[in-house]
């Protein structure tokens, strides 16, 4: 069991979001941090495999990856990282 306070703002917008929905505060207070969970494990994992394997793409490569040129940021300079 867990027990928390929220800001008096955000209890009310939790509150207002379960009356419309016909779920439970405690519904969507679950799913928040079940995707919270899942997201921060996801982005450790990022972090990990990154640094046990660093490989350093060129931007212009990631934008010819994904069928881009550097022209086609709307005039955007490409950012250069050394």
């Amino acid at each position: 069991m867990l027990a928390l306070r929220l800001p008096p703002d955000i209890e009310k917008r939790l509150a207002d979001l379960a009356a419309k929905s016909g779920r439970t505060k405690s519904y969507y207070a679950r799913e928040a941090i079940i995707s919270y969970i899942e997201d921060f494990e996801l982005l450790a994992e990022a972090e990990r495999r990154m640094r046990d394997n660093p490989v350093f793409i060129p931007f212009e490569e990631v934008l010819a990856n994904i069928g881009l040129a550097p022209e086609d940021l709307d005039g955007q300079p490409v950012p250069h990282v050394t």
